[in-house]
């Protein structure tokens, strides 16, 4: 399909080859964006091409860290309406702060409701996400907000792998829809890890309810953050009879010593996407990284032809 001029995809450094990847499968160059820093560590922000009048699309992950590429993001939002773009397309392939969406205590903030707020404010006009962490979230904003599902990506390589006597596991009770979708997918039964938290990032396996022994566990999360969660899971599942453990996820975190516990698991592999870039450090040979360069490019043709997003996913 020919895409008009109107259409402009811009970057920040927060995922600047998934942007040229997703520019490539629509067939426009990158628009001209520098993203700089002032000698005490302002945002500068340099758009060298006129956007007047067009439908541009931001391509930020607001992943670690976490604030300064925010910071980006809202920059390149506020320079761009004061350019007189017709439309700011906001792509958050991860949306950073999704995990405080609620009050679980007294005096904590809705971070995630704040963010949404400050990117309204800057001049966003629409949102396009994946896999938030609360759907709910979808509901913290006053302007459009297309949600893609990366899972039909995962579940994809999965049928291709053929493993022999898969059951997909959801990590906690949380993920259960998740899962379930999934297990769909694979035409595969479908087992849940009863979990608690005694700590932050500290997770204890209470329980596994369905049938596991002899089979393949898939777990699947939206994310992989410190990997507690996925390897104490893998180890108390092959500890119950399953033969094999996979794990996959969406949005690889990948923080603190996440990417040393999947080396050192019994996980055969781990299946990642590219929403968050993955440093070279952490790229290792278990970890299996699949794009979503194609899906967030379609979404984004949709958007500017405006047409429907939601068949994608029919």
């Amino acid at each position: 399909m020919a895409i008009d001029g109107d259409l402009k995809i811009v970057t920040g450094n927060s995922n600047p080859a998934l942007a040229q990847e997703i520019a490539d499968y629509i067939g426009v160059a990158l628009a001209e964006c520098q993203v700089n820093r002032f000698k005490d560590g302002e945002v500068q922000i340099n758009i060298g091409e006129s956007v007047r009048g067009s439908n541009v699309f931001i391509i930020q992950p607001t992943s670690a860290p976490v604030n300064e590429h925010l910071m980006e993001l809202l920059i390149m939002v506020d320079a761009l309406k004061r350019a007189s773009a017709r439309a700011i397309n906001v792509v958050i392939p991860y949306y950073g702060y999704a995990r405080q969406d609620r009050k679980a205590r007294a005096r904590d903030p809705i971070t995630a409701k704040l963010v949404a707020n400050l990117l309204e404010k800057a001049g966003a006009t629409r949102v396009i996400c994946m896999d938030l962490h609360a759907g709910q979230i979808q509901g913290f904003f006053d302007i459009p907000l297309d949600h893609l599902i990366g899972m039909p990506i995962l579940a994809d390589y999965f049928l291709d792998k053929q493993l022999e006597d898969p059951v997909v596991v959801s990590p906690d009770m949380g993920g259960v829809t998740r899962a379930r979708q999934f297990a769909e997918r694979l035409g595969a039964p479908l087992a849940i890890i009863d979990k608690r938290r005694p700590a932050v990032n500290v997770a204890q396996v209470m329980n596994i309810i369905g049938d596991i022994s002899g089979k393949t566990a898939i777990l699947i999360d939206d994310m992989i953050d410190t990997a507690g969660t996925i390897t104490a899971g893998a180890r108390e599942l092959l500890n119950r009879g399953a033969k094999g453990v996979y794990a996959c996820c969406i949005h690889p975190v990948l923080s603190g010593d996440g990417v040393q516990r999947l080396q050192n698991s019994e996980i055969k592999e781990v299946v990642v996407t590219n929403t968050i870039a993955l440093p070279e450090h952490k790229r290792i040979d278990k970890i299996r990284v699949l794009s979503v360069a194609e899906l967030i490019a379609e979404a984004i043709i949709r958007v500017h032809t405006q047409r429907s997003i939601s068949q994608l996913f029919d």
